[in-house]
């Protein structure tokens, strides 16, 4: 079975940084490209950003273009968002996902919460 383990959430002032992070023991890791995605209160799910398998390409919501980075280490099947200049519209849940070619996405794990405050 595999797991998921998701860290870096957490609580922060506006203009802060956190980096959250999503590790898991899926053999096939290297194989997916990778995304990022968060729901906000009482929104839908949103993405946020998409890293290539090769680790080549990125393409970000335009609203954290410039001040997030999203990175992945395969050899510790782990995928990272870095967030900078945060803002309070980047509260909420934020979750990985990865995904085969153009096939959907599967989110792994239950999310991390992210809490910009004023």
């Amino acid at each position: 079975q595999v797991q998921v383990f998701e860290s870096g959430g957490g609580s922060v002032q506006a203009g802060g940084s956190l980096t959250v992070s999503c590790t898991t023991t899926k053999s096939t890791f290297s194989r997916y490209s990778l995304g990022w995605f968060r729901q906000a209160p009482g929104k839908e799910r949103e993405f946020v950003a998409w890293l290539s398998a090769s680790g080549a390409r990125t393409y970000y919501l335009d609203s954290v273009k410039g001040r997030s980075t999203i990175s992945r280490d395969n050899e510790e099947r782990t995928v990272s968002l870095q967030m900078n200049d945060l803002v309070v519209e980047d509260t909420g849940v934020y979750y990985c996902a990865g995904r085969l070619g153009t096939g959907p996405w599967n989110y792994w794990g239950q999310g991390t919460q992210v809490t910009v405050s004023s």
